[in-house]
């Protein structure tokens, strides 16, 4: 059958990828946890230490967050029921929504199923509008870190933009961005400047305040100004004196911030958060919003809970415990003899191996003493620059960290790698 040539492109494909050593698909099953302080994933009935998991501050087990979900399941159900145009927004939602816009000191908040979608949503929404009718159009550039995330590099692909609308900025360089904004006056109406808060193969913080400040050097010189948008998923919950971000610790706000439950607040979906016309724009346009479900009920308000547990004491001594969890590692680290692949004080630490080969040995080594930790390797990460991306959690005891080091020198030594 002629779809049978078709199917055999595919499994040609699979077949490249698993050659290439790059495939993704065979995840590890997690049978469960352990119900200790610091809890270990069940792999094949065996105990496991976890040191990756985008987790900062191990909110997902914490019990306030597991009974505002309960409570929620109790009152509203499993799901949300249908999207909310149709069949309305459950209270949670806005609750939540209304729970971010102040944690972040903005107008208003929307809730995605995922960052990815946000993504997605926001950066099309904002370069194209979301129709041929819109009247959000204009002769428009992007900028873009060359280093950001997968999904904002959708979001821009999506927009169908020319080639000549869209440019990259150098990695965490705003001389670089200034040079694209010089060249670009005269020749667009508006500009879009993208980048993540915090990049998450190396633990990176963003140069937000100076990207500001060119950003505001130039908005006159675009007819409809510069707007500047952040993704900060891997900074909201962990980074800052507060768990509020890359914003926080550059002491800046974008015009338009995008974030994630996910990671640092232990729970699940994506959002945006803006002035309140960006919003209400918004939720007129963005399709994966409009015509996707949002999260469970229970998962909003595991949300609400883990927002407000930030700004309490056991909030507070959380992200104390995770930064001096970091320093103690790196120190640990660095006494072994490791390098780190960038310096962060970030709760993901790079170890810097270097062998693609290597890194991959020493991740399935390190799962057989009951250590799980995850390689980056190339495409992911330049070559000669493969890494183990170790995540340090506020869970993470003495013991646990004393352990991690043992295993890791002992199998690198074997290993050669140090």
């Amino acid at each position: 059958m002629p779809k049978q040539n078709f199917l055999n492109m595919l499994a040609a494909e699979v077949k490249r990828v698993d050659e290439a050593k790059t495939a993704k698909r065979n995840e590890r099953v997690i049978e469960g946890f352990t119900s200790e302080a610091s809890p270990k994933a069940i792999i094949n009935g065996k105990e496991v230490r976890v040191f990756n998991s985008n987790d900062y501050l191990g909110l997902r087990f914490h019990p306030k967050l597991k009974e505002a979900e309960h409570e929620a399941s109790e009152a509203y159900g499993t799901g949300p029921g249908a999207v909310r145009f149709i069949s309305g927004s459950l209270k949670p939602h806005r609750d939540l929504e209304k729970a971010l816009a102040k944690f972040h000191g903005r107008d208003d908040a929307m809730v995605f199923s995922s960052a990815f979608a946000t993504n997605l949503a926001v950066l099309f929404c904002l370069l194209k509008g979301q129709s041929k009718d819109s009247m959000v159009t204009g002769n428009v550039l992007v900028v873009s870190d060359e280093l950001n995330h997968r999904s904002i590099i959708d979001g821009i692909r999506l927009a169908n933009l020319s080639a000549e609308q869209k440019a990259i900025f150098k990695h965490m360089d705003p001389a670089d961005l200034e040079r694209v904004l010089t060249e670009a006056k005269g020749k667009f109406d508006r500009v879009l400047v993208v980048t993540d808060g915090v990049f998450s193969m190396l633990g990176e913080y963003q140069h937000l305040a100076e990207l500001k400040k060119i950003i505001d050097a130039h908005d006159a010189e675009f007819k409809d100004g510069i707007m500047l948008v952040v993704d900060d998923c891997h900074g909201v919950g962990i980074a800052g004196e507060t768990g509020r971000g890359v914003e926080e610790i550059e002491g800046v706000h974008s015009d338009v911030l995008v974030g994630t439950l996910g990671k640092g607040l232990g729970s699940d979906g994506g959002y945006v958060v803006a002035d309140q016309v960006v919003i209400d724009y918004l939720r007129e346009s963005a399709a994966t919003y409009i015509y996707s479900n949002s999260i469970s009920p229970g998962t909003a308000a595991a949300g609400v809970a883990s927002i407000t547990l930030l700004d309490e004491s056991d909030g507070k001594a959380l992200l104390a415990q995770a930064k001096r969890s970091v320093e103690q590692f790196k120190k640990m680290m660095s006494d072994a003899g490791f390098t780190f692949a960038a310096e962060s004080s970030h709760s993901i630490q790079p170890v810097l191996v270097g062998d693609p080969a290597k890194t991959k040995e020493l991740t399935a080594k390190l799962l057989e003493v009951g250590v799980l930790v995850t390689s980056i390797n190339y495409p992911v990460v330049p070559r000669g620059r493969d890494e183990i991306r170790v995540q340090i959690s506020a869970l993470h005891t003495q013991e646990d960290l004393e352990d991690f080091v043992q295993k890791f020198t002992a199998i690198s030594k074997e290993l050669g790698i140090i």
